[in-house]
Parts: C-alpha cells; structure tokens; sequence
C-alpha cells in the first residue's frame, strides 16, 4: 500500500496460453512494458522483446534486475540489500571499526525505478523521431555502481578504497553528524568562505588554527578537529546549535525520525503528504510526488489496487463479456477480484 498509485490491477496467468494472449492483446496498444522478473523468464513464457515487438513495432520494454540481463551475475536473484553490498555501499556505510551495515531505505530497488522512468522517457522521445521502440536494460547493482561518483574518483585516483566514516564525508571537513547534549544534528561546512562565517559564529580561539584554515588542511587533520568540536557541541542542546548556525547562514539541520518529517509543515505546505480514499481502509495516507511542474504537475489520484482489484473492469474494457470472464476465471487464467472489492465497489 505504499507504491501503484493511480494504477489498475488485472491479475494474469502468465503460464497459461490463454493468460499470454490476454496480456499481448494489452500490448498491442501500449507505449510501454515494465517487468522485473528473472532474466530469460518472458523469453520461457513466450512474451519476450522480439515477440512485442514484432506485435507492436513501437513498444518499449523495461526490464528491470537484480544484476541485468548480460553478464556472469545476469542468473542470480536480486535484491536490494544485495545490490547494496555487492555495489559497494554497504563497505562505506557505518562507523569506522564497526560492522558494515546497509542504507535504512531500499535505495537500490527505487533507484533503479527511478532509472528505467528516466529510460522510458528517453526512449519515448527517440521515438518520437525513429517511430521505433526499444528494449531498456535496468539493473540494481548497476545503479549502485553509478551513484558512487567522488568515492569512485578517490578510489580511481589514489587506488585505495575509501572507509566508513560514519555520518562524515570522505573530502570536507566538518561536514557530518555531530552529537549533542540531548540528541543529534547536522553540520555542513561546505566550502573555506562558510569555515569563516563558522569560526565567527563559534567564537572559540582554538578553532581558529592554521592547521584548520583550509578544507584540505581540515581534511588531513580531521580527527583532530572532530574530536574538538564534538567536545564543544556536547555542552549545548541541538536546537541551541541549529538556531545558532541558521542566523549564521551555516547549512545545518537536524537528525528527523519519520514521525518529525511526516507531520513537518513544510513537507505539508509541499504536498508531500496526502490523503486519497481507499474503498477498504477508508482515508490513506501516502506520500506524494516529488515532481512540481508548472502546468502538468502530477497529483494522487487513487489508492493503491488490491491484487486483481480492476481484473473484470479491464477485460471488459478489452471486450470480453461477463461469461467469458467467469469461463477464465475458473480456467485459472484470471485471478477474482477480492469479494470485499466488489462490495465495496
């Protein structure tokens, strides 16, 4: 209940010849394809890019994977804490010294969805030129590998690989997490011009050494100055640094649980979070869309199906009758809507 918005569910037997022919009639007026089954899967079932394509010249089909659909890796199943180790993640996250530990949140499987939407988008424009379709290649571990950028770079420059460093950055200094008196925040000493405004905001002499004048002076004597300022911004709550470092104009924030950002006014005001009605739970709360376009902004329109949820109104709209619904519903070829959907419905 958490992602498919705004979408129908038809629920098909993909291994039924019927269920196949059903689900081809669908492509025959689709732009695109999306599926995330094991590689060679639609090739077995007889649905692969060659037979869409040959149905409709125009179509364009994601596959998206644990590791692609070329490659020694392109048989094992995939996941996104494997992705996450396996792409490198996980060996640069955590504390120094402490066992490596995965990102909170499922980057590597809404990664690659955000990658095959940007590949859809890419392919629908080159069709609008070649009048031809294609097939995209998504993978998870490619997806972790490509967001490395300057821990790639360190490693390609030096041929060492970079550490945890807990809630620090591998190249500016101070730019982490930082512990107070009752909790934690978030400094972001970004550049020397905002190390300056910092030293003028802390008013402490014994940050104003040469060994700290520069980022990569601060770089190089890192564990020096951490220790410092982390024995400093223990005498103080949070919220008395952040309101400090804000009149500053220092980049700063604090550590938000989901309970704090989720009931956050300005992820409000931002339409961040919303309410669409739902025929089972009522109202649902979901998060909203991170795209704000001037005329075409995307919007929330209905909640997440049940499995099968649209399966009738989706033959219907296909052509078959009633009977014939029923006759491939006890084929095994459709899957019933839940009865308290109809109901409700």
């Amino acid at each position: 209940m958490s992602v498919n918005r705004n979408k129908k569910s038809i629920a098909l037997n993909l291994k039924h010849e019927k269920g196949r022919a059903i689900f081809l009639d669908l492509v025959k007026d689709a732009d695109v394809v999306v599926e995330n089954f094991r590689p060679r899967t639609l090739q077995k079932l007889g649905i692969d890019y060659p037979v869409l394509q040959q149905l409709n010249p125009k179509i364009i089909l994601v596959s998206i994977s644990g590791f692609g659909q070329t490659g020694p890796y392109s048989d094992k199943p995939g996941y996104d804490v494997l992705a996450q180790g396996m792409g490198g993640l996980v060996s640069v996250t955590g504390e120094p010294g402490r066992p490596p530990i995965k990102a909170g949140f499922s980057l590597a499987d809404v990664g690659a969805g955000m990658y095959a939407a940007l590949g859809i988008l890419l392919a629908l424009r080159e069709r609008d030129h070649s009048g031809k379709g294609q097939w995209i290649d998504v993978s998870l571990l490619d997806t972790m590998i490509s967001w490395q950028t300057y821990l790639a770079g360190n490693y390609f420059a030096t041929n060492r690989d970079p550490q945890p460093l807990g809630g620090a950055h591998p190249n500016i200094v101070p730019y982490q997490i930082f512990a107070a008196s009752d909790g934690y925040f978030i400094l972001a000493v970004g550049n020397d011009s905002l190390w300056k405004s910092f030293l003028k905001a802390m008013n402490r002499k014994e940050l104003e050494s040469e060994e700290f004048a520069t980022n990569p002076k601060r770089v190089e004597n890192r564990e020096k100055l951490v220790n410092l300022l982390q024995e400093i911004f223990l005498t103080r709550k949070a919220s008395e640094w952040l309101d400090l470092f804000e009149k500053a104009q220092i980049p700063c924030g604090p550590v938000n649980k989901l309970s704090d950002i989720l009931n956050d006014a300005h992820v409000k005001e931002r339409e961040m979070v919303v309410e669409v009605p739902n025929g089972k739970w009522g109202k649902l709360k979901m998060l909203g869309n991170p795209l704000k376009m001037s005329r075409t902004s995307g919007e929330v329109r209905s909640a997440p199906p049940e499995l099968g949820e649209h399966t009738e109104l989706v033959m219907r709209e296909l052509g078959y009758s009633d009977e014939e619904i029923r006759k491939l519903e006890n084929e095994g070829v459709l899957r019933r809507q839940p009865n308290e959907i109809l109901h409700n419905n």
